[in-house]
């Protein structure tokens, strides 16, 4: 379980693919002595563990399930993701809960300067459209974030200077692809009460 509160973003060293599977090498300098062999980390948002562990850089292997479903596979050397240790029983929820399982892929349309900030704009999937309220939280890239507005299948989001600068949105723009994972309460509510419904 995660916040959506991003703990370092790192630098990709090596993204090598490996019959099927991606075995993804990041400098992490910060988190890398935190983390142990088989630890979660969520990379970008999704949930990978740790296969080796080498003084600043950790490696992750990524399966082809996880590959269908997010974009680790476009990952090059040099590109910049957020990383973040699971939430532990000491720590303040801060954000919201993240479960580092990526919903779906979304696109970003526009980023436009506002105030000192920015805001930004982001197709997902119909899919997951209705799980989203504006107001409510929202993870993109492992990041939690606050929709601002929403029109359909497109969302806004204002992003503030700290966000910007301490996250993998200072490199992003129009056309790059994001992870989406929607509120998980917003899900089970779903299930819970369209099972209530049916016996109605």
């Amino acid at each position: 379980m995660f916040t959506g509160l991003i703990q370092e973003v790192g630098t990709v060293r090596k993204a090598e693919r490996q019959g099927q599977d991606l075995r993804l090498t990041l400098e992490a300098p910060r988190l890398a002595p935190q983390i142990h062999l088989g630890d979660s980390v969520a990379v970008n948002g999704c949930c990978l563990t740790a296969v080796q562990i080498e003084n600043s850089q950790v490696s992750f292997q990524a399966v082809p399930e996880t590959l269908r479903r997010t974009v680790l596979g476009l990952l090059e050397s040099g590109d910049l993701v957020n990383l973040e240790l699971p939430l532990t029983l000491s720590q303040p929820l801060g954000g919201h809960f993240v479960q580092g399982h990526v919903d779906g892929t979304g696109e970003i349309l526009e980023m436009v300067p506002e105030g000192q900030g920015v805001r930004l704009k982001i197709r997902i999937p119909e899919a997951l459209s209705h799980y989203v309220v504006e107001k409510g939280s929202i993870a993109i890239d492992g990041t939690s974030l606050t929709v601002a507005a929403l029109h359909g299948e497109e969302l806004e989001i204002a992003l503030i200077p700290h966000t910007l600068e301490n996250t993998v949105f200072k490199q992003k723009k129009a056309g790059d692809y994001v992870h989406v994972e929607v509120d998980m309460l917003a899900k089970y509510l779903e299930k819970l009460s369209g099972a209530y419904l049916e016996k109605a």
